[in-house]
C-alpha cells in the first residue's frame, strides 16, 4: 500500500514570506545552521493539523473533508508577528513566529481535527497553538549553544510583520530529505468569500 506524510495548512502571502525571508536572513547571520536547522522562508506555513503517514486510497475522503468543512467557513486574516520559542525562551527547542488567532482559525482547526478523527485520524493531544516555525535546536545542540538561541530570543525585537489573507486550506505531501523537506501541494479547499 502506497503512503505519503501529509499536513493540512494555510499558505501565506507573498509579502509575508518575504519579510520572514529576511527575518531569517539576520538569524542565521547570528545563530549557526549547525545550532539551529532553520526552515527555508517559502516552506514556512501555518499548520493546521499533522496527518502523519496516509494512504493514497484516504486521499479523496481527505479532500471531501476538507472541501466540506472549508465551504462552511469565511475567509479571514491573520495578524502575524513577535519571536518566541517552545517548550520556553529560556530552553528553546523551536523558534517561531507569532500568529494572532482569530475566533475563525480557532473554529477551522477544531472542525478540520474533528472530521479527520472520524476518518481514523488521532486527535491532536496538545492544544492548538497557532506559530509559524522558523527553526529547530539541533538535538546536538550543546548548553552553551542554547544559551546563545535564548539570548538571541530576548535580544531580538520583531514586532508586527503584517497580515496575510487566508481564502483555502491545502493539503500538503512531506517528503524528508537529506536536505530537508520538500513539500507538495496536493490539493485545495477554498473558504467560502468573506461577507462584508
Amino acid at each position: 500500500m502506497s503512503v505519503v506524510r501529509a499536513f493540512v495548512a494555510v499558505d501565506l502571502e507573498s509579502e509575508i514570506t518575504e519579510r520572514l525571508a529576511q527575518v531569517l536572513a539576520e538569524l542565521r547571520q547570528q545563530v549557526d545552521g549547525r545550532i539551529v536547522r532553520w526552515v527555508p522562508a517559502e516552506n514556512i506555513h501555518l499548520t493546521l493539523k499533522f496527518l502523519g503517514d496516509v494512504s493514497v486510497h484516504n486521499l479523496p475522503l481527505l479532500e471531501d473533508a476538507l472541501r466540506a468543512e472549508a465551504l462552511g467557513r469565511s475567509a479571514f486574516a491573520l495578524s502575524v508577528g513577535g519571536l518566541g520559542a517552545f517548550p520556553s525562551e529560556n530552553q528553546p527547542r523551536v523558534l517561531w513566529v507569532g500568529v494572532e488567532a482569530p475566533d475563525v482559525l480557532m473554529a477551522l482547526q477544531r472542525g478540520i481535527e474533528s472530521r479527520v478523527e472520524r476518518l481514523g485520524y488521532a486527535r491532536e493531544k496538545r492544544p492548538f497553538n497557532p506559530h509559524l516555525t522558523l527553526g529547530r535546536v539541533s538535538r546536538s545542540a550543546t548548553a552553551r549553544e542554547v544559551r546563545q538561541v535564548a539570548r538571541l530570543l530576548r535580544e531580538y525585537k520583531l514586532g508586527f510583520l503584517g497580515v496575510s489573507e487566508v481564502e483555502a486550506v491545502h493539503l500538503f505531501r512531506s517528503d524528508l530529505r537529506p536536505a530537508g523537506a520538500v513539500y507538495t501541494r496536493l490539493f485545495s479547499a477554498p473558504l467560502a468569500e468573506r461577507t462584508a
